[in-house]
C-alpha cells in the first residue's frame, strides 16, 4: 500500500464508468495553520482512473511527469486558466503557466523542487504561485500536491490542485502598503506624548504585531509561531482589548505610534 504522510485525506471509494476507484489515503494531520500537505494515491489505481477522478474535482487539477510534461488537464483547469485540455496536454508546465513563486523566481521547471520533494516522500506544503492564463492575464493560485505512483508501469505523476487566490493577494498587498504608510507616519509624528496608557503586550503579542507589520498574513504567522489560526485570533482579540483598537490594522498602527513594535 502507501506510506503515511501529513496530508488531508479523501478516504472514500468512488465508481466511475462502473469501476471502483481505489482510496486516497493519509493520516489526517496538517500543519498549525490548517493547510493540508501531500496526498498519496493507492498504486492500484490506473492513470486513466486517476484522470477520470480528477474531472470531478472543483479545483483546477493537472498531472505532470517528472520532466514537467502535462498529462491531464481537467475542466476546472480549463475554466480557471483558459486553456483547453487539447492545448495544454503534451506541453511543458513552464510553457503553459510561466509560474513564479512569491519571491519572484521561476517555479514551473522540469523536475522542479516540488516534484523532487514529493517523489522522495518529504513534506511539500501548499504554496502560492503567480501564473499566466491563456488570455495573458497574471493571477495568483494556491497549489497543493497529489503524488501518484503507477507500480505496474514503474512511473509516477505529480498532480497539482489549484484554486484562485487573486483577491486574497490583492488584500495582502493593500495591507502591506497600509502598514508601510503607517510606519512612515509613525516615524515622522510623535503621537505618544498625550496617548492614554494601555496594558502592556506579551512577547507573543508583540511578535504577532511585528509579523503583521512586515506584511505576513494570518496563515503565515500561524505557521511561523507554531500556533493554530483560532489561537492567533484569540491573541488578536486580546491585543485589540489592550490597545482599545478594533482590528489588526488599527492595532499595528497604534503599536507603531507607541513604539511598541
Amino acid at each position: 500500500m502507501i506510506t503515511r504522510c501529513p496530508v488531508h485525506s479523501i478516504n472514500e471509494s468512488r465508481r466511475l464508468s462502473g469501476n471502483t476507484l481505489p482510496r486516497i489515503h493519509s493520516d489526517g494531520r496538517s500543519d498549525p495553520s490548517g493547510h493540508k500537505m501531500i496526498f498519496r494515491v493507492d498504486y492500484s489505481m490506473t492513470e486513466e482512473e486517476l484522470f477520470r477522478f480528477l474531472e470531478n474535482t472543483a479545483d483546477a487539477a493537472f498531472a505532470v511527469t517528472a520532466i514537467g510534461e502535462i498529462r491531464s488537464w481537467n475542466k476546472a483547469a480549463e475554466k480557471l486558466l483558459g486553456y483547453r485540455a487539447a492545448e495544454a496536454i503534451g506541453r511543458c508546465c513552464q510553457d503553459v503557466l510561466k509560474g513564479h513563486g512569491v519571491l519572484g523566481t521561476s517555479v514551473c521547471l522540469g523536475c522542479c523542487s516540488v516534484q523532487q520533494q514529493v517523489a522522495s516522500g518529504r513534506e511539500a506544503g501548499d504554496f502560492d504561485l503567480h501564473v499566466s492564463t491563456a488570455a495573458g492575464e497574471r493571477i495568483w493560485v494556491n497549489v497543493s500536491t497529489l503524488f501518484f505512483r503507477d507500480a505496474r508501469r514503474g512511473q509516477h505523476l505529480v498532480v497539482h490542485l489549484a484554486r484562485d487566490i487573486s483577491e486574497r493577494k490583492q488584500k495582502e498587498d493593500l495591507l502591506a502598503r497600509f502598514v508601510e504608510s503607517a510606519r512612515e507616519v509613525a516615524m515622522t509624528a510623535d503621537g505618544t506624548a498625550h496617548a492614554a496608557p494601555v496594558s502592556p503586550l506579551t512577547e507573543q503579542e508583540v511578535r504577532i504585531l511585528r509579523l503583521f507589520a512586515n506584511g505576513n498574513n494570518s496563515s503565515e504567522i500561524a505557521r511561523t509561531l507554531g500556533i493554530t489560526l483560532p489561537t492567533l485570533r484569540n491573541h488578536l482579540h486580546g491585543i485589540n482589548e489592550k490597545l482599545r483598537t478594533h482590528n489588526r490594522l488599527e492595532a499595528v498602527m497604534h503599536a507603531m505610534k507607541r513604539g511598541m513594535i
